[in-house]
């Protein structure tokens, strides 16, 4: 049996103001530092998150960092080295400070669909084999559905070795969530 099969509580799907508490948003001017922040720090060893913005705090790009703030200074500093400084910096202090679930999760009995932001990829169940890949409006969602559609998650190359836009990284998310629902 595959994981996504056992009924559990998402972590994401609990998000409330407790579970805030010691954590702030990183925010930035577009979604491509977004990703060039994420990848520094989670390949530094930082805990993060990438998240939806909060209204309160949008400011044009769709994506945030979650991130642990006691560790603000020092991440803070790595992101600076390495030029992509946030141009925001927020505690997660109010419970109307709840970042947006990017992850939604359809069980339609024989398939299983996950959507990170605009784009979804969704699964045969019973063999793992990507049957849709849709959503977004980037140029390289034809390329990204041809050269994964067929094949099963095992097998497949992860999209952001494909796809170079907010499409092709929000697909990336939604794969490694359906990956982690799969228990891969």
């Amino acid at each position: 049996m595959f994981g996504f099969l056992k009924k559990k509580k998402s972590e994401s799907m609990t998000t409330n103001s407790a579970a805030s508490v010691g954590r702030g948003f990183l925010v930035f001017e577009n979604t491509s530092e977004v990703i060039q922040a994420e990848n520094l720090l989670a390949g530094s060893g930082w805990t993060v998150r990438v998240m939806g913005p909060p209204p309160e705090i949008q400011t044009g790009c769709d994506l945030v960092i979650e991130f642990p703030l006691i560790e603000e200074l020092n991440i803070v500093r790595e992101l600076e080295n390495a030029h992509i400084p946030p141009i925001q910096v927020v505690p997660v202090t109010a419970p109307l400070l709840t970042p947006v679930n990017l992850f939604h999760t359809t069980d339609f009995g024989l398939y299983l669909m996950v959507r990170a932001a605009n784009m979804k990829i969704t699964i045969d169940k019973k063999d793992l084999r990507i049957v849709n890949i849709s959503g977004g409006g980037c140029p390289d969602v034809p390329y990204l559905a041809r050269e994964m559609v067929g094949k099963t998650l095992m097998d497949v190359p992860q999209p952001r070795t494909l796809g170079h836009t907010l499409c092709g990284y929000a697909l990336e998310l939604a794969y490694q969530e359906l990956c982690k629902q799969c228990s891969l």
